[in-house]
């Protein structure tokens, strides 16, 4: 089993012990807890996005939908489910309502009859071309006076704690 690198949580974890008790949260406080924060960054973008995409007609599942098919073609409904953070129940719902409005197909992959793959039609791209100025500018807007490099690190960070909570049984 391979050592996992012990840091600290909060200034003053550097000289604790390694078998010494947690901190408590009350001790690392809500603005050092790195959970809640992206959930609350999480839940501002969304609510953000919300407010903007009433205007098309989108909810932020359906524009997270487009978001995804817009850069991966053939992916099934099981992928776009993980990528857009959602039940699979809740996206089969999604894209089928998002099929009947014409901007998705949803089709039996060649091969192996039980896969459905989804595809943006062309009145989905159109959609979300549409949307995509609004994510740009929200996007813009949540990093403004971070240089390219914190950006680039801040996404390295992310990343690498995304792979972590991948590997790793919680």
């Amino acid at each position: 089993m391979q050592e996992t690198q012990d840091f600290p949580l909060v200034e003053g974890d550097v000289d604790r012990p390694r078998d010494a008790a947690p901190r408590s949260l009350g001790q690392i406080g809500l603005d050092h807890f790195a959970p809640y924060l992206i959930n609350r960054i999480s839940a501002r973008w969304n609510a953000d996005m919300l407010d903007r995409l009433k205007e098309y007609g989108l909810s932020t599942l359906e524009m997270r939908v487009l978001a995804i098919l817009s850069v991966m073609p053939d992916v099934t409904i099981n992928e776009i489910a993980v990528f857009a953070v959602t039940e699979q129940s809740t996206m089969s719902r999604t894209l089928h309502g998002l099929e009947g409005r014409g901007l998705v197909t949803i089709r039996r992959r060649e091969g192996d009859q039980r896969v459905r793959e989804v595809n943006m039609t062309k009145d989905g791209r159109a959609a979300f071309n549409q949307v995509w100025p609004e994510m740009h500018d929200s996007l813009n807007r949540m990093f403004a006076g971070f240089s390219d490099t914190e950006y680039e690190m801040l996404i390295m960070l992310l990343t690498r704690v995304l792979r972590n909570i991948r590997h790793h049984d919680f």
